[in-house]
């Protein structure tokens, strides 16, 4: 995934919470709007942060990986990711590619956010752009230094959720990992994409 400009690199794809998996919605409640769902993402990333020495690289992941599914998109951005590939894919293995997105969405996350050191994210009101919504947000470091984090946000059964990433407020994550997919698709198919992915994904859990 895109790194930031500092070791917190992760994607926000390109990126992604509770210490806990959220919990489930109660009958009749009103699906996540998008800034809640921005806002209770960053506040288990903060809280994980915060434990990362205890939890270890695959506790971090473990903690994370039921709140990235729960607040991105994974299916459609696997689908926009994986591009024409994706419809000549078997659904057996459309299934193994969102997975495998998915997984290495959560280790990334593990790997690159693995200390707290004063961090703090900012969220703006979000702007229409029907049927989307963009939530514009802010990683503040203690130094003063400021990143951008952008969110395009599509409407689902269960509220609003992350379909893309803007990292530096611009760049795409999705339109990044297109034209990364593309190759490697072209030279080995879905079934490479997928084991690239996992192996990557285990690369980040293994640790430094």
């Amino acid at each position: 995934m895109h790194p930031l400009p500092s070791r917190r690199g992760a994607l926000l794809a390109g990126l992604a919470l509770a210490a806990a998996p959220l919990a489930a919605r109660p009958a009749g409640a009103a699906p996540a709007d998008a800034e809640a769902r921005v806002n209770a993402f960053y506040a288990a990333l903060l809280d994980t942060m915060k434990q990362a020495k205890q939890l270890g690289t695959k506790g971090r992941y473990e903690r994370l990986f039921p709140v990235i599914v729960d607040t991105f998109d994974v299916p459609s951005m696997t689908r926009l990711a994986a591009g024409a590939a994706w419809q000549a894919a078997s659904p057996a293995q459309q299934a193994q590619l969102t997975d495998a997105f998915s997984r290495l969405m959560a280790a990334t996350y593990a790997a690159r956010f693995d200390e707290f050191t004063g961090e703090r994210f900012e969220i703006a009101p979000a702007i229409d752009q029907p049927p989307n919504k963009l939530v514009r947000t802010r990683l503040v470091q203690s130094n003063g230094k400021i990143y951008n984090l952008n969110y395009l946000m599509r409407g689902a059964a269960d509220g609003w959720k992350i379909a893309d990433v803007y990292l530096d407020g611009t760049i795409s994550e999705l339109a990044a990992r297109r034209a990364e997919f593309a190759s490697i698709i072209k030279g080995g198919g879905p079934d490479a994409l997928v084991g690239l992915l996992h192996q990557r994904a285990d690369k980040l859990l293994a640790g430094p």
